[in-house]
Order: structure tokens, then sequence, then C-alpha cells
């Protein structure tokens, strides 16, 4: 299962990342290391799949970037070699100092810690239009996402590595079977899509999954007025049992008076209702919170 995705390193004077295989074994080598299993550490071997992920991720001179995930640091001169400033976090403090190393340069700086922790406020500095760049392990990355989404509106995008299944949850279609309270949860917020697929053959060691790119884009103003909490009482009630009807997962919140003022079919199954629909329902609760 692959739970965590590291860069390989790339000499930062070269203008392209260009590591290898070979040039990656050569690295760990050198500081000592090796890919933790418990980590879930994989390692990018293919050199145009790194510039790809910069390329997509917009990072330019004008942009401020955030990434989790600086492994060994080729991700980390790639977004740095088109002039933006860059903030690497790395968890690992095996491979921090040897990062340090690495990406040392005017235009970047690392931050050893675990994200699902940080203090977002002092990594940000109050600044308010940040692009994140994400390499996600499995048991973390839908929970991290949304928690930033909820937390951190200083993000106002995200380009996010995960485990394919997690990515096409996050951005699945209304009407989908990948459709639940995550891809909900992000369409709240903003507008998410695949915007790229990343073969396990590119990763050393490889992982016995692919995985893909999701590009996630914060509403400049959330459309919805009821409060994202309201709703999410909903959601965990409705796809808790997914297989049955609206009107009998909800029918502690909603009557089918209730249904009627949201203009919802209460016969409905909670993966065809976009997010609009959850928030008329949330509107329309007439009936007391249960105990």
């Amino acid at each position: 299962m692959l739970q965590e995705t590291w860069f390989p390193l790339a000499d930062r004077h070269q203008s392209q990342v260009t590591h290898t295989l070979r040039q990656t074994r050569e690295i760990l080598c050198r500081y000592g290391l090796e890919p933790q299993r418990r980590l879930g550490q994989n390692f990018v071997v293919d050199p145009n799949t790194v510039r790809r992920i910069a390329k997509l991720s917009g990072a330019s001179s004008a942009t401020t970037i955030v990434e989790i995930g600086g492994g060994l640091g080729a991700l980390t001169l790639a977004l740095a070699q088109t002039g933006a400033q860059v903030t690497t976090i790395e968890c690992d403090k095996r491979l921090v100092a040897a990062l340090r190393d690495i990406v040392a340069a005017d235009n970047v700086t690392v931050v050893e810690g675990d994200a699902t922790s940080l203090d977002w406020q002092q990594i940000l500095k109050g600044q308010c239009d940040v692009q994140l760049v994400a390499n996600l392990p499995y048991n973390i990355a839908s929970t991290l996402i949304i928690d930033l989404l909820k937390t951190v509106p200083g993000f106002t995008s995200m380009l996010v590595m995960v485990q394919r299944e997690v990515g096409e949850r996050l951005a699945a279609s209304v009407g989908s079977k990948a459709v639940g309270i995550p891809s909900l949860l992000v369409a709240y917020h903003g507008t998410a899509k695949i915007v790229g697929r990343v073969p396990a053959t590119v990763f050393f060691p490889q992982p016995n999954v692919d995985s893909v790119l999701v590009q996630i884009n914060r509403h400049h103003q959330l459309p919805l007025e009821q409060p994202l909490e309201r709703i999410e009482v909903l959601l965990r009630a409705a796809f808790n049992q997914r297989r049955k009807m609206l009107r009998r997962s909800l029918h502690r919140y909603l009557s089918e008076d209730g249904f009627a003022t949201a203009g919802v079919d209460s016969e409905a199954r909670p993966e065809t209702l976009p997010i609009r629909d959850w928030s008329r329902l949330a509107a329309a609760i007439d009936k007391p919170p249960p105990d």
C-alpha cells in the first residue's frame, strides 16, 4: 500500500530536474538512507514526472508554494527553479538534514514538522494566496486535505498526489459510485478534478498501486449559505446508510414536508445529490436534533 511518496535528489545547478533510478540510489547511499516501509516512502525516479508536477502546479516567480512531503527535494528544486518562494515540510528527521543540503537556496525554506499538527498561521505568515503541493500518505490524505480546506483559507489552490482510489473519491462527480463525504466536503469549498495519473513504475521502490494528481481550486466566496457543520451532520447520517433512501437515513432530521421544502426527492440515494441540495436539506431540517 502506498502511504508516502517522496522525490529524489537533483543537482540544483541544473536547469532541469534529471535524476534517475541510479542517481537516486547513489543519493540514498551517500546519506546512509533507505526507503522506510512503515512510512510508505516511494521515491519518484522519472524526471518527466517531477517536471510535469511542477508545471501543473502553476509555480512561477509570482507564486508562493507550500510543499508537504519534501523528501529528498527533487520536486522542491523543480518548484524553486520557477522562481517561486517555496516552503517545504518534511516530517522524517532522517531526511531533513539531507533535504536542507540539497535544496539550499534563497527562495526555499525547509520546515521539519508533521503537517497534521503544524501551526499553519505561523507557516503562512499572513499570506492569503498560497498554492499547496503535497504528496500524501493513504491514511491521512482525505482527512488532511479536508482539514486544510476548512481551517487554512490561505491555501487558494492545491495539487495533491494521492493513491488513485483516494483521488477518485476526492474528485468524484455526482452519481458516481465514488461519491461520498470526502468529495462533497471538497465540493463545499471548491472544485476538484484529476489532472494526471502517475503509474507505479515511476517509483522506487515500486508500490502496488498507481497514483493520481488532483487539482483543487478554492471558491473565492462560498456559494452556500448553510454552515458546513449543519450539512455535515446530514452527510454522515446518509452515507453511513448509503444504500437506503434519504427518507429512511434522514428520518431523524427531516419530515416529508422538510424534503418538499428543500425540493429534494426523499427517495433519492445520497450519491445522487450535489452539495447544493445538501445545503437545501440542511436549511429545511424540521425535527429537533436527536439526543
